[in-house]
């Protein structure tokens, strides 16, 4: 099964996070996760608002 961290670290990478990815995110969210997902999760918040990522959906 995919991780948060998994689905973030791509995202990072590429500097680019796709709806599929954001909807793979949403649902992971809705499950049970560790500490790190949840770090990470914040790091690509913060990515987003800074514009490192660039999300698809905007």
């Amino acid at each position: 099964m995919t991780r948060i961290r998994d689905v973030v670290q791509k995202a990072l990478a590429s500097g680019y996070l796709t709806v599929e990815a954001e909807n793979e995110l949403r649902q992971l969210l809705t499950t049970r996760y560790e500490l790190e997902d949840f770090n990470a999760f914040m790091i690509l918040q913060e990515a987003a608002m800074t514009g490192k990522v660039k999300q698809e959906s905007r």
